[in-house]
């Protein structure tokens, strides 16, 4: 099945207009694809998912929290059996792309305060008012964050954060606290709607309103854990005094609906911060360490951080004590280093340079920052052209030699450079996270590949250790996973 075939289908039969353009979206950690659709004057977010019951969940909570009066997208026509649908476009603008143009160092933008503070506003209509009436027997993958639940977050953490980090730890003493810690957590109330993924980047900004997407995950739960998701988000980096008066300000709009008890609430509020922190970093490990994808790693530090800031200021009203000497220990862990502390400890900036086949399309952008080089190796002399490189590829001595002496690519390589160092400058005095690079050829094999091998030992002798660099030869990595 041609899922752009599908969406473009779908688009046509929706505004009775052919789609002109289609683009694929920088994806988030989820598998879900995500394309922009163009026709005439029209615009539409279409979406490919193999997994129907998430669509299903997905669907039938944006249709039911639109009957609410919430602030969600539009749905405009879906095909399960194709596994797409349609949404209202809500521009590129989430709120944390809002914070990131908007701040300047490390101060905290006072627009963005406001933000915040209107987003805090609308998620207790979400866990209230969205709660009354919803079916959750759409829920996926389950009806509540319930026992079964918390120990898939917790265990997640436990062998693809901590293994892979090479964290010490006693497996039984930890499942132990593990038991003791979420037979707690349960004792709050927990019959609201828990977004489950409320953080920044699932919040969207469009005609000056917060927008909310990705709540299929969603299930019952307690109120403490959607507002510690967003305040305690990791690269947002929310500096505590404000994440104070946020929380200050998510209260007083919560009692216009509920009335909490503030010291109960406060106490499972920092409990469940840290288990959702626990999830984060879970997934920070397995995107990180196991599909080896360098930006999460980045985020490594901030969660760290905010899980100590949290330690460091509350006391629990239960014996966990090998959890918390665990993760007391996180912060001086010799393996965690080497990914840099925050922006507030001199950050590295992170270059992504791949290389890649036009055939399977430009690498997206994973960082979500949007922007990078894409060159166009295809002009230099192609070394597969000839048999005797047919099987080798631009990291080879033998195809290294036919470029240097048989093709200009040392001087495409030293044309590129001079925009890339241009923006590395720029971007370490803005202290920017992420820059990509790309390189592509027909194939992703030869040409392409020596481009971003020969770029990366160029900025290693220009920067040195003031920049992080990570390679990927795309089509080689593919093809070593048989894909």
């Amino acid at each position: 099945m041609d899922k752009t075939k599908s969406l473009v289908s779908i688009f046509k039969q929706y505004f009775n207009l052919d789609a002109e353009k289609v683009a694929a979206l920088p994806r988030s950690g989820s598998y879900r694809e995500y394309y922009r659709l163009r026709g005439k004057g029209k615009t539409a977010v279409g979406v490919y998912n193999y997994d129907r019951k998430e669509n299903e969940a997905f669907l039938g909570f944006t249709r039911h929290f639109l009957s609410k009066g919430l602030l969600v997208p539009e749905i405009y026509l879906e095909n399960l059996d194709e596994n797409v649908y349609l949404l209202q476009d809500l521009g590129d603008t989430s709120l944390f792309s809002f914070l990131n143009d908007n701040r300047e160092n490390d101060d905290f933008p006072p627009s963005a305060v406001d933000l915040y503070k209107n987003v805090l506003e609308q998620l207790p209509a979400f866990q209230i008012k969205g709660n009354e009436g919803l079916d959750y027997s759409k829920c996926y993958p389950r009806g509540s964050f319930d026992k079964q639940s918390m120990m898939w977050d917790l265990n997640y953490f436990k062998y693809y954060f901590l293994k892979l980090a090479k964290v010490s730890f006693d497996e039984q003493e930890l499942e132990n606290d593990f038991e003791t810690f979420s037979d707690w957590l349960l004792k709050e109330d927990n019959d609201y709607f828990l977004y489950r993924d409320f953080q920044s980047r699932n919040i969207m900004i469009h005609n000056g309103e917060p927008y909310f997407i990705d709540y299929q995950g969603g299930r019952k739960g307690a109120l403490q854990y959607d507002v510690a998701s967003l305040l305690f988000d990791a690269k947002a980096d929310i500096p505590a005094g404000i994440r104070d008066e946020l929380l200050e300000h998510y209260l007083s709009h919560l009692g216009n609906y509920v009335q909490v008890d503030d010291r109960k609430f406060r106490d499972y509020y920092a409990g469940f911060a840290v288990i959702r922190l626990m999830q984060a970093m879970g997934a920070f490990g397995f995107r990180g360490f196991y599909e080896k994808k360098p930006h999460f790693l980045a985020s490594i530090p901030y969660a760290v951080n905010n899980l100590t800031y949290i330690l460091e200021n509350h006391s629990f009203l239960i014996r966990i004590p090998h959890l918390l000497k665990v993760l007391s220990s996180l912060a001086d862990s010799p393996e965690l280093k080497q990914f840099g502390d925050t922006r507030k400890h001199n950050g590295k900036l992170v270059i992504e340079i791949n290389s890649f086949s036009y055939r399977r399309g430009i690498p997206i952008d994973q960082s979500e920052n949007g922007g990078g080089f894409v060159f166009d190796c295809r002009a230099i002399h192609n070394p597969g052209r000839y048999n005797e490189f047919k099987n080798m590829t631009g990291t080879h001595r033998d195809v290294i030699s036919f470029l240097q002496k048989n093709s200009d690519a040392d001087q495409f390589i030293r044309d590129t450079f001079i925009l890339v160092k241009r923006s590395i400058h720029a971007y370490l005095k803005k202290n920017y996270t992420n820059l990509m690079v790309n390189f592509g050829c027909t194939g992703g094999q030869h040409r392409s590949v020596y481009c971003a091998e020969q770029m990366q030992l160029m900025l290693h002798e220009e920067f040195g250790d003031s920049i992080e660099i990570y390679v990927h030869h795309r089509e080689q990595e593919l093809k070593e996973l048989g894909i």
